[in-house]
Order: C-alpha cells, then structure tokens, then sequence
C-alpha cells in the first residue's frame, strides 16, 4: 500500500512537470474543455429559464477571457469572476455523454487570473471538479526538449527591491490586491465606461436600423410585437429581420394570417404555448414558410388548448391556468397540449370535490420537471404533471391565502417598480434601464433605490441591464448584479 501510495504521488508530480512544459492553442483549448462545455451548455438547462441565463452569461465572459489569452502581446489581466451551474453526475458512469444524472445541478463560483490558455483550462475543470486526465492524451505543442531544459515556461519571479528600485509594477501584488478588494459599481464603471462607450458609438448606426426594420415590418404585417428568446446582438436581430423581410417580398400571401400576433426569434420554429409565431434563427426560410402555411391549424389546436385550459379550470374551482413566458421555457403548443391533456385525464379519473368557482382570481402553471407542488413568489401555484391528486387538493387549499396576498404584492411590486425604473432613467440620462428575465421585481425594486443614493455621471445616455453579473455587451450595453455593493 505504500509503494503504491509512492507511485501514484510521483506520477501526479511528472504530470504537473509536463504540463508546466506545455502550451495550448486555441483549438486544443476548447477540445480539452469539452466535458466542461458539456456540464454547462444552456441547451441541456431549458426546464431552468434563471440557471440557463446565469450560465449564458459566464460563457460570454468566458469566451471573452479565452479570446483576450490568444491575442499577442496582451498583458492587461483583470482577475474575473465567473458562476456556472453545473450538471450532477452519475457515481457510477463511464460514458461522459450518459454520466450526467437528470436530478439537478450545483453552483460553482471560481475567479479566473491565469495568464496562458493550459493553467486557465485546469483551473476551470479543478474548479467544478472536473478529470483533468485527458489533457495528458491531447497532441499539445511542447516546447524543443533542449529549450525545456534551460528555461521553465513561467515568468521571472524578481526579488522584491527590484520593484521598488526600478518602480516597476509588482504583478503578484497586483494580483493579490484585486483580489482582496471586491468589486464595487464604482470602480467598475470607472474602469470599464471608455469601453462600453467606444461600443455602444459604434452600435448607434445599427440600432436605428433594428427599430426602422422592427417598425416596418411591424406595421407591414400588422403584428403586436417582435420579440427574441435570447439576447443576441444588434447586428444578429438586423440579419433576422432582413431575412423575414425578404420572405415577405417574396410570400407575401404566406403572411396574411399574422395579423394581430407576436413573432419570436427563437431556437426552433412553431408556436409556443402562448400562441406566439416562432422562427428558429437556424432555419431557412423554407421552414419559416412551413410555419406560416400551418398557422390556421396552429390556431385550431390554439383554441382547443384553451377550451382543455377551461375544463381544467372547472375541476380545480375555478382557478385559471396559464403557462407563464418568464417563469417557464419556451415550449411549443403541440408539447403544452400534450400535458394539458394528461394533466386533464388524471384530475377527471381522480373526481376531486372543489367547490365551483372556489379559488377563482388564483393562477396555477403546469411543471413537467417538478415533483412537488409549490408556490412562487409572484403568486402563481406551480404544479408538476405527476402530481398526485390528493396531495394537489391539500396543497392549494392550504396555500389559498398566501397565493391570494403574493397576487396582490406582485401588482404592487410591479407598479413600484415601473416608477423606480421611470425615476432612475430619469435622473441618470440613461437611454434605456432594462433587466434580465431572471431578475425578480423585487430584486429590481431594491437594486433601483440603491442607484437613486448615488451620484454616477458616468450612465448618461448609456444602456443599463439590471443582471448577476458584471459584464459590457458586445454593443455597449452595461450589465450591473441587482445586488451590486
């Protein structure tokens, strides 16, 4: 046990040896972070509309950390701090594609403040806990073994009184100090102001072009809104609505059904639960086509889906069913009609005894991914498909009132905070005060109050996101945590 206890010690200190004498490119990057990517990627989060957002936004900044590590001569490092949530494993899996469990993830904070592509790739995998065993496989470039042997792929570590004779920068103290001070809104709108600007400037151009499109076609094909699932850049939304508009000169009898709807940019094509034309950005416009050929179908199903929506109400007293855009993912009708109809199967085999028209004014969603019912804050019950009857029953007679009083404060919140938002694009001159989807009303109400104590210049005329995250947008847009210090 002790000579093998030896051996694995000694393989562990060769492998950092030959680590430490390796470079990655790009490429080999990206390869060896494969089984991160995997744990991480939205897509495989779509049930979890909050977590899909958070890991969203880190991979940005990421893919921006990653970007900035092969640029040559770029030395200007600022330590950034990242969350994911991560997917849980399976104990017993080999097949990295199967050895992610469906029963939940973890969150994972880590600071990033590596200075070449191999130590950032090992810190992130150590980070969530990741095997770092296959980057010894990968044909990573080393460094001629004559050259290894008379210089070690680090920088010179100079004796203190060198910085403090030649007044040089000492770069570990540096990154000590950053990462002793915590971020605050201040410092980082000083440091990051020049940058948003120069993208934003440079932005203007084409943001007149998305409202003059957006507008156009609006108009054109009469529709409610324009909207996107995710929040793609300026030039991106340009491109989408040039693509439709094309299809529009070339269809135009295609489009005479849309009067009256709101058209979503999205991952795939359909419509959604909440009746909503949905193009999927990878689509041709042969697959658009297809969808505004079946919208009189579409609309058939639309209208059997509420009356199923009705039946379920009269069951459960009267309370109204509904399928929430920023509680839920974006589902497609056929997928929402499926569930109505099972949910509805079970409550009529089960007979529950509620009282006509008992719990009317209460809201309840439909959940496939949970199993337990539950309130959210906003007042609505969430319930999951696979809920048995009887605990149904018990659950919301017990949680009638506080759901009742939740209503009732979220009306509140929300006219709080449209005043909040109103008085503080106002006072700062800001051109547009937003927040994400994952942001709650109250975590935007307190987020407002704090910005309206502060005297900050530096938001005139700038696009501010209330997010969890620091990070300046690819065209300007700054992006502030609501719980910002």
């Amino acid at each position: 046990t002790l000579y093998r206890f030896i051996r694995l010690c000694l393989e562990k200190i060769l492998l950092q040896c030959v680590l430490q004498s390796r470079t990655l490119s790009g490429a080999e990057a990206i390869n060896a972070l494969r089984p991160f990517y995997f744990a991480v990627h939205p897509d495989f989060f779509g049930q979890h509309p909050k977590e899909r957002e958070v890991n969203e936004n880190s991979l940005k900044r990421l893919n921006g950390y990653l970007e900035n590590l092969q640029k040559p001569g770029f030395r200007s490092f600022k330590p950034t701090q990242l969350t994911f949530y991560v997917r849980e494993r399976e104990p017993n899996s080999s097949n990295v594609q199967e050895s992610f469990s469906a029963s939940g993830f973890r969150a994972v904070s880590f600071t990033l403040h590596t200075r070449d592509l191999l130590s950032t790739v090992l810190d992130i995998l150590n980070s969530c806990s990741l095997s770092t065993e296959h980057i010894q496989s990968l044909n990573v470039n080393s460094q001629p073994h004559k050259e290894a042997k008379s210089t070690v792929n680090r920088p010179i570590k100079w004796d203190k009184t060198y910085y403090s004779f030649t007044g040089f920068k000492d770069p570990e103290e540096e990154l000590e100090q950053a990462q002793r001070v915590e971020t605050t809104l201040i410092s980082w709108l000083d440091y990051n102001e020049a940058s948003a600007v120069k993208k934003l400037k440079k932005s203007l151009p084409l943001r007149k072009e998305l409202e003059r499109l957006k507008f156009e076609l609006s108009r054109q094909l009469q529709l409610s809104d324009i909207r996107w699932q995710r929040s793609w850049g300026v030039a991106h939304r340009c491109s989408q609505l040039h693509s439709l508009g094309r299809l529009v000169q070339q269809r135009p009898e295609l489009l005479k059904n849309v009067k009256g709807r709101t058209v979503v940019f999205t991952d795939r094509s359909g419509m959604s639960a909440a009746g909503h034309i949905m193009l999927g950005t990878m689509d041709v416009h042969h697959h658009w086509t297809k969808i505004f050929e079946r919208l009189p179908n579409y609309y058939k199903l639309q209208k059997s889906l509420q009356l199923l929506e009705e039946r379920i109400s009269q069951l459960l007293g009267g309370i109204q069913v509904t399928h929430v855009e920023e509680l839920q993912p974006l589902v497609t009708l056929e997928e929402y009609y499926e569930t109505l109809d099972s949910f509805y199967n079970k409550l009529c085999d089960s007979r529950l005894p509620f009282h006509p028209r008992s719990l009317r004014g209460l809201q309840m969603i439909l959940e496939s991914d949970r199993y337990a019912p539950g309130l959210h804050e906003s007042g609505h019950f969430m319930i999951p498909t696979v809920c048995d009857p009887a605990t149904l029953q018990w659950f919301i007679f017990a949680k009638a009132q506080e759901a009742r009083e939740n209503l009732k404060r979220k009306e509140e919140m929300m006219m709080t905070e449209k005043e909040l938002i109103d008085t503080s694009t106002e006072k700062f001159s800001l051109d547009r005060l937003y927040k994400e989807p994952s942001v709650s009303s109250a975590q935007m109400i307190d987020c407002c109050k704090r910005l309206l104590e502060e005297s900050l210049p530096y938001l005139q005329g700038m696009h501010l996101c209330i997010s969890h995250f620091y990070s300046v947008l690819q065209d300007g847009d700054l992006c502030i945590p609501w719980n910002w210090k």
